[in-house]
């Protein structure tokens, strides 16, 4: 396949190299994507996106580049025929039994990952919740971003004023308002392809931080990204036999299931701050976190009265009790990015009773109609 110049993103050669030969699917990356020895390669969780135009014949990291771009699905090595072939698989490693060992694993791999960034140029993406509070304590340095609606003392600023102080943090806050949104849904659906209300809602605080770090002189963003999948977040694994949800039975088996939706939720983060300006850093993504995290029981990824188990007893010690305990909304609604995009798309005549109306004004925005 031809390509629109890009080459191999995210790690070296010679280690994708040797993880196509061994099919080693978590080699000591923090993922990686593009083209090695006229192959195509995408690596297990797809934490870098890759597409392809197979009837154009091309390939592009960023899918504006293609007229028809398809994600290319993760773990796929495609040769210089066009054939693919799923090189690599989430592993399944035995479970660690001895939850001290267990939790003592995950600290020593979240340690060593979010220390690796080069500080230089790396601002942190920070909602005051374990997850970034842990990204952030590796580079103790780096400026903290958080977003919010202008005026509303959202919960995630709250959040991050709190962490930040209890840290001794510079926190800067990016206040967004309603021209803003209206400015900034059709960039990042253009730059993902994705205009579907769940996913433009994530994307809008993200954006907006990037926006702002990127104008600030930063180039690269770290970010939290993959904490609630990894490590047990979403309240749909705790029973998940009665949650329509999820279709496994156990609460590992759930995990499981959330970590595979990675590879398609990624892209739209990765885009999104690409578009804004920077690139992400995303430390508990890393190969070394994955595979501690796959190897923890049950009992320490969630229960009814508590999620994430493992990461917050790793994170003893590494962040302050008060943010190590703290609880966090999802971003599109502790930032009110979703509540205000509902409002407007209800402003611009587009109610509730319709079907997706939050959708269909998105697409109106896009179109340049509303």
């Amino acid at each position: 396949m031809a390509s629109d110049g890009s080459t191999l993103r995210g790690a070296d050669a010679a280690t994708v190299r040797a993880a196509i030969e061994s099919g080693d699917p978590l080699p000591g990356t923090a993922g990686f994507a593009g083209e090695l020895d006229d192959k195509l390669v995408r690596d297990v969780l797809g934490r870098e996106p890759l597409y392809v135009d197979p009837a154009a014949g091309d390939w592009s990291l960023d899918p504006t580049a293609l007229a028809d771009p398809e994600l290319l699905d993760a773990g796929t090595v495609v040769d210089a025929a066009g054939d693919r072939r799923r090189a690599w698989t989430l592993p399944t490693p035995a479970v660690e039994r001895d939850h001290d060992a267990a939790v003592d694993a995950v600290r020593e791999a979240i340690v060593a990952s979010v220390r690796e960034p080069d500080p230089a140029g790396l601002a942190v993406a920070f909602s005051g919740g374990v997850d970034s509070a842990l990204v952030a304590a590796g580079v103790p340095e780096a400026p903290c971003y958080v977003a919010g609606f202008a005026g509303a003392a959202s919960h995630d600023e709250a959040a991050a004023r709190e962490a930040a102080a209890a840290m001794d943090r510079d926190l800067r806050v990016v206040s967004f308002d309603h021209d803003d949104i209206e400015r900034a849904v059709p960039e990042i659906a253009r730059a993902t392809g994705r205009t579907n209300a769940m996913d433009v809602g994530i994307a809008l605080p993200l954006y907006f931080v990037a926006e702002r770090a990127a104008a600030d002189g930063f180039d690269r963003l770290a970010v939290g990204q993959g904490a609630d999948e990894l490590f047990g977040g979403y309240r749909k694994v705790v029973t998940p036999a009665a949650d329509h949800r999820v279709d496994a039975d156990t609460v590992r088996g759930a995990t499981r299931e959330v970590i595979a939706t990675l590879p398609d939720q990624l892209p739209r983060d990765v885009l999104t701050l690409r578009a804004a300006g920077v690139d992400p850093v995303a430390p508990l993504l890393h190969d070394r976190v994955v595979d501690a995290a796959l190897r923890l029981p049950a009992a320490l990824l969630a229960t009814e009265n508590e999620r994430k188990i493992a990461l917050r007893r790793a994170a003893d010690g590494v962040v302050p009790d008060s943010v190590r305990t703290a609880e966090k909304k999802a971003v599109q609604y502790g930032t009110y990015a979703a509540r205000e995009l509902d409002r407007l798309a209800r402003q611009a005549g587009f109610k509730k009773r319709m079907d997706d109306h939050v959708g269909q004004y998105i697409d109106a925005l896009v179109a340049g109609e509303a």
